[in-house]
C-alpha cells in the first residue's frame, strides 16, 4: 500500500497563494468582500428557507430520496453546514477573483501583477504631501523619483523662461511659458511610454514655423486657447499623460528676469533683462530680481506649500530656474509658515555662466541674500566625486567655509551615466528615508 502523501500540483497550490493575496492590508479589497459576503449569506438563508419550505411539503414519491441525498441529510448537522458554507465560499471567492480580473484586464499591463500594481497604487495614493520648486532638468529628474512613492505630488515651475520654443510662444500669443511644465507633465507621467515621449517631441529643422517647437508645447498653447486658461490647460495634459499629482505655475503674471552681473574681465555691473540671456553674459550674477516686481502667487500653489509634508526647492540652475519661483513674495511666505519637513538639493555640479567655481556654501548665500535665511530645514548634498564632467563644470564641493547655516546630509547621488546630474532613483530613496526618519545621522562638515 502506498503510504506517500499527495501532494498538491504546484500550478494549483501557486495559484491558491496568489489569490490570498488579494487579502493583504492596505488594497481596500477585504472590505468589499466583506460586505459582498454578507449580502451573499442573506442571499444564501432566504434560498436555504425557500429549499427547506419544499424540502418538508414534498410529498413522499421516487424523488424525495433524491432530495435527502442532495441535501446529505444522513451525516451530521454541523458537518453539512461546514460542507455547504465551505462550497458557497470557494464560489464566492471565485466569482470575485474573476469579476476582478475582467474589471482590470484593460488597465492591466504586461509583466505587472495586478495585486503589486493595486498595492502599489494605494501605498502612493497615501503617500506624503510633496512639493518640488524648480524647473528644467532638475526638476523633471526628482519628480520622475518622487512619483514611485507618492502620488501627492504637487510641482512648481518658474514662468519667466523666455528662451527656445517657450519663448517664441509667449512672444507671439502672450501665454505663460509651457516648456517647463511640459517637462514636469512628461515626468510625472504614469508610463513614459509613446505619448509622454509624443509630448517632449521636438521638430527639427526644415519644419518651417514649427523649427524648434515642441508638440507638448503647441498642444498645451492649443488646450490654453480651448479651454481659456493655462490652468486648465495643464489639468487637462495631465489627464491626457495619466498624471497622478499636478504642477503650476509660480505666479499667472507675465514676469520677466532682470540681473545685475560684472561680466569676465570687467569691474562694472551690466543690467540684463530676459533668462535666456543672463546665462549667456558669464562673470558673477551680483543680485537678480522679477520685473514687474512682487508679483501675487498662483493661490493653488500657496495652497499647495501651506499643507504640505515636505517641502523640496532645487535641484536645477540657481538663478533661472530656483530664485525665480522664490523671489515671489508669496510662496517663500508660505514656505516660512510651512511646519513640515523642507530641504534644499544643491546641485551636484556647476552651470557655466551662472554659478561657475561656486560651493554649496555660495549656493545656500545666494538663495539667504535674495529671500533671507531659516528657509530649510536640511541641505542635501553631494559628497561622490567621480566621473568625468562637461566642458567648464566643476564638481560643487562643500568648500571651505564649514558653517553653512543648516544642517547638512552628505551622501552619493550623481547619476553614473551623466554624473552632472542627480540620480532621480538615489535621490528620491534618500529624501523618503530622511522624511520617515526626519532625524537621520547628519554628515559631519
Amino acid at each position: 500500500m502506498d503510504t506517500k502523501k499527495r501532494r498538491f500540483p504546484s500550478g494549483l497550490w501557486r495559484r491558491i497563494v496568489r489569490s490570498g493575496r488579494w487579502l493583504r492590508p492596505g488594497l481596500g479589497v477585504k472590505r468589499w468582500v466583506v460586505i459582498i459576503f454578507a449580502g451573499a449569506s442573506f442571499l444564501a438563508v432566504g434560498f436555504a428557507l425557500f429549499v427547506l419550505d419544499i424540502y418538508r411539503t414534498v410529498p413522499d414519491t421516487w424523488w424525495l430520496p433524491l432530495i435527502q441525498a442532495i441535501s446529505l441529510q444522513t451525516l451530521p448537522r454541523l458537518l453539512r453546514v461546514i460542507i455547504f458554507g465551505g462550497i458557497g465560499l470557494l464560489i464566492v471567492l471565485g466569482g470575485i477573483y474573476g469579476l476582478n480580473r475582467a474589471l482590470l484586464l484593460p488597465f492591466h499591463r504586461p509583466g505587472h501583477d495586478v495585486v503589486d500594481t493595486i498595492e502599489t497604487h494605494r501605498r502612493r495614493q497615501f503617500g506624503p504631501r510633496v512639493v518640488a520648486i524648480g524647473g528644467g532638468h532638475g526638476l523633471a529628474m526628482l519628480l520622475r523619483g518622487l512619483k514611485e512613492y507618492s502620488h501627492r505630488i504637487t510641482a512648481v515651475v518658474t514662468v519667466a523662461d523666455d528662451g527656445g520654443s517657450s519663448g517664441r510662444l509667449r512672444e507671439t500669443l502672450g501665454i505663460l511659458p509651457p516648456g517647463d511644465i511640459r517637462n514636469c507633465l512628461a515626468a510625472l507621467s504614469n508610463d513614459e511610454a509613446m505619448m509622454a515621449q509624443l509630448f517632449q517631441y521636438r521638430f527639427a529643422n526644415g519644419g518651417g514655423g514649427l523649427d524648434g517647437h515642441s508638440f507638448g508645447n503647441l498642444f498645451i498653447t492649443a488646450l490654453s486657447g480651448i479651454t481659456g486658461s493655462i490652468e486648465e490647460a495643464i489639468a487637462e495634459s495631465g489627464r491626457v499623460l495619466a498624471v497622478h499629482g499636478c504642477v503650476l505655475p509660480s505666479s499667472l503674471h507675465d514676469v520677466k528676469l532682470v540681473a545685475d552681473i560684472v561680466p569676465p574681465h570687467a569691474t562694472q555691473e551690466v543690467r540684463i533683462r530676459g533668462e535666456s540671456r543672463i546665462p549667456k553674459i558669464g562673470g558673477r550674477i551680483r543680485r537678480i530680481w522679477l520685473d514687474p516686481n512682487n508679483p501675487p502667487a498662483f493661490p493653488k500653489v500657496v495652497q499647495a506649500i501651506l499643507a504640505a509634508d515636505m517641502i523640496l526647492v532645487g535641484p536645477g540652475s540657481l538663478y533661472t530656474s530656483i530664485l525665480p519661483n522664490l523671489l515671489v513674495p508669496d510662496i517663500t511666505a508660505a514656505i516660512h509658515a510651512n511646519r513640515g519637513f523642507k530641504v534644499y538639493i544643491c546641485n551636484v555640479a556647476t552651470q557655466p555662466g551662472e554659478t561657475e567655481g561656486f560651493t554649496c556654501g555660495d549656493h545656500i548665500r545666494a538663495l539667504d541674500d535674495h529671500v533671507g535665511n531659516d528657509l530649510f530645514n536640511l541641505v542635501l548634498h553631494n559628497n561622490h566625486y567621480q566621473g568625468k564632467l562637461l566642458e567648464n563644470m566643476q564638481w560643487v564641493s562643500l568648500g571651505d567655509d564649514a558653517d553653512i547655516g543648516y544642517p547638512m546630509y552628505m551622501v552619493d547621488l550623481i547619476d553614473e551615466n551623466e554624473p552632472w546630474h542627480h540620480d532621480s532613483k538615489k535621490l528620491a530613496s534618500v529624501l523618503m528615508d530622511l522624511y520617515q526618519a526626519r532625524t537621520g545621522p547628519l554628515a559631519a562638515p
